[in-house]
């Protein structure tokens, strides 16, 4: 997923949870704080990952983790060091 505006997710959130009258206001102020800080977060607040495979056959969540990365613009004709991405280096060995 490429979010192409942080400043309206990073707005949703905090709007989802100002809406939440569930939230202490320690929580709300460590939750607010911290949607501000990273768009991942942000996304975390608006989307529950549970909800996102509750519906898909023979599909159970075992696990979920959100981060996030600024990525730069692809430019297929730049150099890219090879060793760089050998898998065969990863612990498992499958990359």
């Amino acid at each position: 997923m490429e979010v192409t505006d942080a400043g309206r997710l990073t707005g949703a959130a905090v709007d989802h949870i100002d809406g939440d009258p569930s939230l202490p206001g320690e929580e709300r102020r460590q939750s607010l704080e911290t949607v501000r800080e990273d768009p991942a977060e942000a996304l975390a607040h608006l989307i529950d990952p549970f909800d996102l495979v509750t519906k898909v056959p023979g599909a159970e969540l075992a696990q979920a983790s959100w981060s996030s990365e600024e990525l730069t613009d692809y430019d297929p004709d730049a150099e890219w060091d090879a060793a760089e991405w050998d898998l065969a280096d990863d612990a498992d060995g499958e990359g």
